[in-house]
């Protein structure tokens, strides 16, 4: 099991050094590691997808704002849960960054309690999100390496054609195809085929 306090980092972008300050004393008295940017560029091009962490970001930073920073959070498809620091005037801007995946927002003056339990709240889930994806990109890795037969049987099986179907259509025997089957669920550690069709499905997305 992760330790999330030992191995984890809350990042924290927002171009109010004072904030930053703030924000770090606070995080840091309650024992988290933290690391601070000042510009929503300088955090991405740090950033490390596999690590464990939550995102503490301003919603209006100059240069690319905090929504604009989730964006391209999204489009990397990273598994990091956001909280957006805001004012009073931006709690609506703040409503629709969660309906695009933002877990949650800080309204300016936050209070130490509310932080803490936000952070420690997503932590958890950071976790989870980053377990999810590590499992993804092995899974995907897997059916990269299926035998050219093996992905013939495999886009039949999602197509929902039967063995003795996916036999005829690939001038094989029904025990060669099972045997192909059997290969398949082993290599991707699945046991029932709506496992082994989630997987093949996503990648299909994907591609």
């Amino acid at each position: 099991m992760i330790q999330v306090q030992a191995t984890s980092t809350i990042f924290i972008v927002d171009d109010d050094e004072a904030v930053r300050d703030s924000l770090r004393w606070l995080l840091e008295a309650n024992g988290y590691q933290v690391r601070s940017f000042a510009g929503a560029e300088e955090f991405l091009e740090a950033y490390d997808p596999d690590q464990v962490g939550v995102l503490i970001a301003d919603v209006r930073m100059p240069g690319m704002s905090g929504l604009e920073l989730q964006e391209a959070l999204i489009a990397r498809k990273a598994p990091l849960p956001i909280v957006f620091i805001t004012g009073h005037g931006d709690v609506p801007m703040a409503v629709s960054t969660i309906k695009k995946g933002a877990v949650d927002f800080l309204e300016k003056p936050f209070n130490e309690a509310d932080l803490r339990n936000i952070v420690a709240n997503m932590l958890a889930q950071a976790t989870e999100r980053v377990r999810e994806a590590q499992e993804h990109r092995n899974q995907q890795a897997v059916l990269n390496r299926l035998t050219a037969r093996e992905q013939q049987v495999l886009e039949r099986i999602v197509a929902g054609r039967l063995n003795k179907q996916i036999a005829g259509d690939l001038n094989i025997s029904i025990k060669t195809v099972e045997a192909h089957r059997a290969n398949i669920m082993e290599k991707l550690e699945v046991t029932t085929v709506a496992d082994l069709m989630k997987i093949a499905l996503a990648k299909a997305e994907e591609d």
